[in-house]
């Protein structure tokens, strides 16, 4: 079963960390701040850890 990600937008500073790390999984929101775009890919990338800011969390 795929986990499920969310942008903390509070905890998003806008860096694009996880955008440059995870291309098929992240992308750029219309606030300038990251969302996830495909729950696999961020995964795959790592999930939580893409963030230095600990703004990607795990949703249950």
């Amino acid at each position: 079963m795929v986990k499920k990600f969310k942008v903390n937008k509070d905890k998003c500073i806008g860096c694009g960390a996880c955008i440059s790390a995870c291309l098929n999984g992240m992308e750029w929101d219309d606030d300038g701040k990251a969302k996830v775009k495909n729950l696999e890919q961020v995964e795959e990338c790592g999930g939580e850890t893409l963030c230095p800011y600990s703004a990607i969390e795990e949703q249950e």
